[in-house]
């Protein structure tokens, strides 16, 4: 089959992999139909080469119809069409049963110290092939696809593999009280249904920020206050001066580790990127750096007693922190992996509604065949074209 595989840093190809087949009793075999790249997927395509070898199928955003099942895969049957969540979880274990699927007890990968398996995300990650292919293996099959009915278009569903539990799980965590404001940093395709997601469940006052135009007039569109960044001498400053002197009652942090702003750690991570990858990871382990401008600015800019919501990924383990303050001005911070299958029930019936009330259908910039995935990777990372978010299909 055809698949885009990783070669190298910002060098990603379509080629011939063997295609996938049953490993296990309750694996299933989906024919892709559509496939997304993911923010995530570009710190793969620069800076976490260290934990992937030439070859490594990518992606882990898709949906397909089911083309083969194991004897233990549920209610799957052939023909079904489902939305693969990108997260691989059982469903039975301690951690699933409460809701933490990202840190499901069957997948954890122990080897690492990381938690549940992800689809086509590095070594850390159970080098599990991903979904920017014709074909995927999907373990856990008896849980993890979601079903989705005949009649509505690819796009309607998809974002329920990750864009929109992500989003959702970002502004459940934000824990926005009744008559408040919120404001999203980033506003990519995550930032970007934050922005929409947190309208629709009644938020006050949205102010998104960034520095791309295109972006930013989405953001109005969805129903945000639009801010942008590159006309901000202090972003903390700013937003507190926005929201009655005191900031938002709570700030989501859609960036991550790769936020503009801080030369000195990019440097280092295209440094570590250069690296022989055994000792880039041993690096990585002991000194991994992240670009903190996002995270600072939402722990300096959210209100006195507010929560700072992390959804933009991290990877850092000597990132330097503003303690003081954060213990001083008493700031609940929450993150993690969405919990994808938890919030699936509340998603459904938004995007099988015929008035799109979250705005999916239009959040696909670039539609794409996958032979021109790298072409769209390099696309998605300059942002050129306007591109906000790159559906491909096989």
């Amino acid at each position: 089959m055809k698949a885009l595989t990783w070669q190298g840093n910002e060098d990603v190809r379509i080629e011939d992999v063997p295609d996938p087949r049953i490993e296990a009793p309750n694996d299933a075999i989906i024919r892709v139909t559509s496939t997304a790249i993911c923010g995530s997927d570009l710190h793969l395509y620069r800076v976490l080469g260290p934990y992937l070898k030439p070859g490594d199928v990518l992606g882990h955003e898709a949906m397909g119809v089911v083309e083969e099942v194991g004897p233990e895969a549920g209610d799957l049957v052939v023909g079904d069409r489902v939305v693969v969540p990108f997260n691989i979880s059982c469903g039975h274990c301690w951690m699933c049963r409460r809701g933490l699927m990202s840190q499901c007890e069957t997948t954890q990968v122990r080897a690492e110290g990381k938690g549940a398996a992800l689809f086509g995300y590095t070594s850390l990650y159970g080098s599990v092939p991903g979904g920017q292919a014709e074909y995927l293996r999907v373990p856990q099959a008896q849980f993890g696809p979601i079903k989705v009915p005949e009649g509505v278009t690819d796009e309607q569903v998809l974002y329920l593999s990750d864009v929109l539990p992500t989003a959702w799980q970002a502004v459940e965590y934000a824990d926005v009280p009744a008559g408040g404001t919120v404001a999203v940093l980033g506003l990519g395709p995550v930032g970007l249904m934050a922005v929409s997601i947190a309208v629709h469940r009644g938020a006050a006052r949205v102010i998104g920020l960034d520095l791309v135009p295109e972006r930013l007039d989405r953001a109005r569109a969805y129903g945000a206050e639009a801010v942008d960044v590159s006309a901000v001498d202090d972003v903390a400053s700013h937003l507190i001066d926005l929201v009655d002197g005191r900031g938002p009652d709570a700030v989501i942090d859609a960036v991550g580790m790769e936020a503009h702003g801080s030369k000195p750690a990019a440097f280092a991570q295209s440094l570590v990127g250069k690296l022989p990858d055994a000792v880039a990871q041993k690096v990585t382990d002991i000194a991994g750096i992240d670009r903190l401008d996002a995270l600072i600015a939402a722990l300096k800019g959210v209100r006195r007693g507010g929560t700072v919501s992390v959804v933009g990924v991290y990877g850092g383990e000597i990132d330097p922190l503003p303690m003081m303050e954060m213990f001083d001005r008493g700031i609940t911070i929450r993150m993690g992996q969405a919990n994808v299958r938890r919030w699936i029930d509340d998603l459904v019936p938004l995007v099988l509604d015929g008035g799109d009330p979250l705005g999916v259908q239009d959040l696909a910039t670039h539609r794409l065949p996958l032979t021109e995935a790298p072409h769209a990777y390099d696309l998605f990372q300059k942002k050129d074209d306007g591109c906000i978010k790159v559906v491909l299909q096989p």
